[in-house]
């Protein structure tokens, strides 16, 4: 844990910082308003280094991390190094402040990936560390931390859940055929990669022409990951979603949000709820469309974090048109849809502005292009 003349090693830093963070994405989405946060206790004898406590936070949010990770530790975590990929928290709350607890564990030094945004923290966990005697090292791998945590520091920090628009492309810029249901667009193996990428986020929101049109189920359907399907969220200012809809064959196990406008009459709204789904009243403009800014303060409100948006173009248009977008999934495969396509609103040529790429990967035949804001 030691390099010359006993400071610590950054490399050992780096090492222990990653592992730190893949054990937060055991928990993603699954911790209600707080983030996944995961902590390391590292202590070092003769031997070398060695990993003596590990805690994720738990299913719902509580405990936190830190506090199981110096659980497991016990008296080894005296003089040892914690690593927590968020700012232990000082606000007491349902449990003991996180800072405290490693004070009273006897650590030597804290290593953070990140500070945290909310403002009953916001830096004092690092002042009661350090005037506690604490060494603390912050900033290790905070970009990669950032982005396992984006849902909370967005709304932490911006007032709103962190949106993520998915789009799967044609080889002629189409995302589906108007009137045909489901369209094919890329094969199994990046259709996967989306089950996979739902797991990540809390909600996946898509538009009620959607729901229509390709009556989706919107769940995850990986053996022993199904019940990792986030909350399905419809925007339906008319309240048209049909009750037939394979939306609600399970929204009992998987829940089910309609977004309507004042507008959407009464009756539709009672049958909606009738038939599982939670219903939440927008403000909306004359014509019963909403304003894309404030469809993400209710979902905030709500405890939504991160939000996928899968369908369709419409729905991507009018959140990357209010600048509400902050990254880019986009699948392309090599099919052919033809004049009767509906056009994706980005393609690979034409990425919105304010938008880099920031990796590629293949699926089979296919291709994932990621794109984040720029800050």
């Amino acid at each position: 844990m030691a390099g010359k003349d006993n400071f610590p090693d950054p490399a050992d830093d780096i090492r222990y910082m990653a592992a730190a963070i893949r054990l937060s994405l055991r928990h993603q989405g699954l911790t209600g308003e707080n983030p996944s946060v995961g902590s390391i206790v590292v202590q070092s004898d003769a031997d070398g280094p060695r990993i003596v406590g590990r805690g994720v936070t738990a299913l719902g949010g509580r405990p936190h991390a830190e506090l199981q990770a110096l659980n497991e530790a016990g008296e080894a975590a005296k003089g040892a190094t914690v690593y927590a990929t968020l700012e232990p928290c000082s606000h007491i709350g349902k449990a003991p402040p996180c800072a405290d607890a490693i004070v009273s564990a006897g650590a030597a030094r804290v290593v953070i990936a990140t500070l945290d945004p909310d403002g009953r923290v916001a830096g004092r966990g690092v002042s009661i560390l350090e005037k506690a005697g604490i060494a603390v090292t912050t900033g290790c791998l905070e970009a990669v931390a950032r982005r396992a945590m984006a849902g909370f520091l967005s709304l932490k920090g911006r007032g709103r859940p962190h949106v993520t628009v998915k789009l799967a492309i044609s080889a002629d810029g189409m995302i589906g055929c108007a009137g045909a249901g489901q369209v094919a667009i890329t094969g199994s193996i990046a259709r996967t990669a989306v089950q996979m990428m739902r797991i990540e986020h809390e909600a996946i929101l898509v538009g009620v022409n959607t729901v229509v049109e390709d009556d989706p189920l919107l769940t995850v359907r990986l053996d022993g990951l199904e019940s990792r399907s986030p909350t399905r969220v419809v925007v339906d200012p008319f309240a048209r979603t049909p009750i037939s809809s394979k939306l609600f064959a399970n929204s009992q196990k998987y829940p089910v949000l309609v977004l309507v406008s004042e507008k959407a009459p009464a009756r539709q709204v009672d049958r909606l709820r009738e038939s599982g789904a939670t219903v939440q009243s927008i403000a909306s403009d004359y014509r019963g469309r909403f304003n894309p800014i404030e469809l993400l303060r209710v979902l905030g409100l709500l405890g939504f974090k991160s939000i996928l948006v899968e369908g369709g173009a419409e729905t991507a248009r009018r959140f990357l048109d209010a600048d509400m977008v902050d990254r880019i999934e986009l699948f392309s495969g090599s099919s052919i849809v033809g004049s009767e396509g509906i056009r994706s609103p980005i393609t690979i040529e034409a990425v919105p502005s304010g938008f880099r790429e920031t990796a590629t990967f293949v699926f089979g035949t296919d291709r994932l292009h990621e794109y984040e804001r720029v800050s």
